[in-house]
């Protein structure tokens, strides 16, 4: 029977829902990495765009200062839309900026809905990225852990009052080429 799965039920057919075009709810073939449509990654960016050049242009509440964007995540349906922001300073400051910048959501979207032309305009929700805290707190703990590098000696001298000086070891400085002759043409001309 035709149209009919093995139970009997009769198959829907959907337009446009098939393919990796299809939204970010599909996985890759092995069922581990969901995929994102190129639709959603090209709103996501166009999304990134308007806030980030919104928020150093445009905004002028004083509670927002100091803000990266850093990325935004679209859903499949281009309905909502995650803007990752970063924010310079302490907890308090960071909260203070994501206030601010969650009451400046509606002006935002109008900006992105004209931006982009799609049924919905996606509906903008901030959220603080902590990446670039946690990629500092990970780079002072390498150092702490691991070993320094070696550095090469320095000699000590003394100076006309008998304290020891550190001096570098004694290298030569480059020599710099003479300068060409005025009346010559350069050497990409001569031939």
């Amino acid at each position: 029977m035709r149209g009919t799965s093995e139970l009997g039920q009769v198959k829907r057919k959907t337009r446009g829902a098939s393919g990796p075009a299809a939204g970010a709810s599909e996985t890759d073939p092995r069922g581990e990495i969901p995929m994102t449509s190129r639709r959603a990654l090209k709103a996501a960016e166009a999304v990134r765009e308007v806030v980030s050049m919104a928020i150093l242009s445009e905004l002028n509440d004083p509670r927002i200062r100091d803000v990266t964007v850093t990325h935004v995540e679209v859903s499949a349906d281009l309905r909502h839309a995650k803007v990752h922001v970063s924010v310079m300073g302490d907890a308090r400051r960071q909260n203070l900026s994501l206030r601010g910048l969650q009451s400046a959501a509606g002006f935002l979207q109008a900006k992105v809905a004209r931006r982009i032309e799609t049924r919905y305009t996606p509906r903008i929700q901030f959220v603080l990225d902590q990446g670039v805290k946690r990629s500092i707190e990970v780079a002072r703990i390498l150092q702490e852990v691991l070993p320094r590098p070696v550095e090469e000696p320095f000699d000590e001298i003394e100076d006309n009052e008998g304290e020891l000086e550190a001096k570098p070891p004694d290298v030569e400085p480059p020599v710099a080429a003479p300068p060409p002759d005025p009346g010559e043409p350069p050497a990409f001309f001569r031939s």
